[in-house]
This record gives structure tokens, sequence and C-alpha cells, in this order.
């Protein structure tokens, strides 16, 4: 199987990089390095399955690629909001050019096609927790609107592709995943709450730390995107945790785990904060026979140990 993974040096497309590897599988991987790190896939460029590819999805119609593959997995977008909103223009040229880009190569290469989409386009949710037929609450002109407007414009297109162009898409909802490979500059909290402790700083919490998440562990996330890659299903589906936390609660299990006094530095609520967010994992559970393995304790402890190495 001849895969092309765009955002491949990110912290998820290097890791389904590795997964798809470790089954021989061969592995394209497309990154213009501007979120990603080639120190995540620099361990597989003299592997005769593995080629990389230093370039934008939003220019590669006109670069024009000369090979086939069989499957996409287009995961090419900042997931961080630190990072989406720096230049929102930007993460719409991203995630808008980039998709058509990549949905025209899929038609004329017949590849199947997979979506990183976001539970950002649940926007701040009055329906909790989050089941894929609800349709959102989302401010159109905020600061996240680059990127949640653009996710679910991104499953409107995929959508129409597979109904227009019979395109075998598929739409992955992510759910604040985790672990091994984020950036100490990732800006999302776990990481963070733990470069912040491991340099014995006071750990950022913004508001009073109630609102929750429900976090991933990215080995459960990848395995959650190859079965969705291997069934034929079109429609969205949440890959996420049903394991739901607050940040102030995250803040005294990352405080225990480092051995530290806690420390916090509060700061303003961000505008359109989700107050609550938990994926209804049922149709996961229904559809890809696929629910999360490690929970929050277990993934913590590989993640701090991760970081303490890198």
């Amino acid at each position: 199987m001849k895969n092309l993974i765009t955002g491949g040096a990110g912290f998820i497309g290097s890791n389904l990089t590795e997964k798809l590897l470790s089954k021989d599988e061969e592995v394209i991987c497309l990154d213009n390095l501007s979120t990603g790190s080639f120190k995540n896939i620099e361990k597989w460029t003299n592997k005769k399955n593995f080629k990389f590819l230093n370039s934008d999805v939003t220019s590669i119609s006109k670069e024009g690629f000369n090979f086939k593959v069989d499957r996409i997995w287009h995961l090419a977008c900042p997931g961080s909001p630190k990072k989406y909103q720096k230049d929102p223009l930007k993460t719409t040229k991203t995630i808008l050019l980039g998709l058509l880009n990549l949905l025209d190569y899929a038609y004329q290469n017949e590849s199947e096609f997979l979506l990183a989409s976001s539970s950002e386009i649940y926007g701040d949710p009055n329906i909790h927790p989050q089941k894929e037929n609800y349709f959102g609450n989302v401010n159109p002109t905020g600061k996240r609107s680059c990127y949640e407007e653009g996710k679910r414009i991104s499953e409107s297109i995929c959508t129409d592709f597979n109904s227009l162009y019979k395109i075998p898409t598929k739409i992955a909802r992510i759910f604040n995943a985790y672990g091994p490979r984020m950036l100490r500059s990732d800006g999302r909290v776990i990481s963070n709450f733990i470069y912040q402790g491991l340099e014995k700083k006071p750990l950022t919490i913004y508001g009073d730390g109630s609102q929750t998440r429900s976090f991933c562990f990215i080995d459960d996330l990848v395995s959650g995107l190859i079965k969705l890659m291997n069934t034929n299903y079109s429609k969205p589906i949440n890959i996420g945790s049903n394991e739901e936390i607050s940040i102030r609660s995250l803040s005294r299990k990352i405080h225990d785990k480092l051995c530290l006094n806690e420390s916090i530095k509060n700061m303003p609520l961000p505008q359109d904060e989700p107050k609550r967010r938990k994926p209804d994992i049922s149709l996961a559970k229904e559809i890809l026979d696929w629910y999360p393995k490690i929970d929050l304790d277990t993934g913590l402890d590989l993640t701090i140990r991760n970081f303490k190495n890198t």
C-alpha cells in the first residue's frame, strides 16, 4: 500500500508514519515544516519505503506530482489555536486550497482520502457530549473561526467530492490528541503544562480552569484513523476519548506526576473558548469497533517520559 501523508512531519503525521512503516507500507511524507519538525521523521529518511517532500499543500498542483498513491491522509494544518491564529489568512488558504488540490489529486489517481477534521467544528457546544449529528455553536467571525469554519467547509467539500465524483472520502473529527512528538512550542495545554513543569515554571491556566477537555493518546488516535481508512464509511465520525477532565484537575495531575508544589498563573479566558468538550464515541464503537484503550494517567506518564528524554 502506497500512502501520502500531508503534514507527515507533525505530531499526528509522524506517529501515523511510524505505524504504517511498521506494517511495511510505503509512505510519502509531505510537509513544509512550518509547524512540523524534521527531527520527527529524520530516522526514516534512509528507509527505502519512505520519502520526504518539503512542500506546501497549497502549491502541489503547480508542481505536478508524477507518482500514484493508494491512500491520502490529509493532516496538513496547524491544530493548536496558538499556531493557527498567528496568521489566520494563511490558515484559511492552507485548509481550503490544500484540500481542493489534494482532492483533485485523489480524483486523478483514484485514491482513498481521509480528512483530519476536528472537534473544533462544534465550537463552544450547547450539547454535551457532542454527537456527530450536532451542528455546533461557532462564531463565524471570532479568532478561532479561520480553523473552525475551515474544518466545517472541509467536511462539506469532502462530502461533495464523494457524492459527485465517488471519491472514497473518510472524515475523522479528532478530539484533543496528545503524546510523544508534540513540540515544546505546540501551544496546547498538555504540552504547555508538562514543559512549564519541567522548567519549574507556573502552569498557565486560562480562566478559572473549570473548562473541560477529553484527551486522546496518540496511539489510540492513530489506531482509530487506520480503522476509519479501512472502511467505506464516508460521514464524519468522532475519534477521541470519553474520559473528561477539567483543566484545573489536569494541572493538579501534572503537578503530582512531576512531584512539584502547585504553582498556577491565571490568564484571561480567550474569546470563544469551549467550556466543555467530550465526544460521544458510540458511532466509532459501532462502525469501527474502536474505543480508546490508554487512560489519561497512563498516557500522561508515557508523554512525560518522552518529553524528559527529548
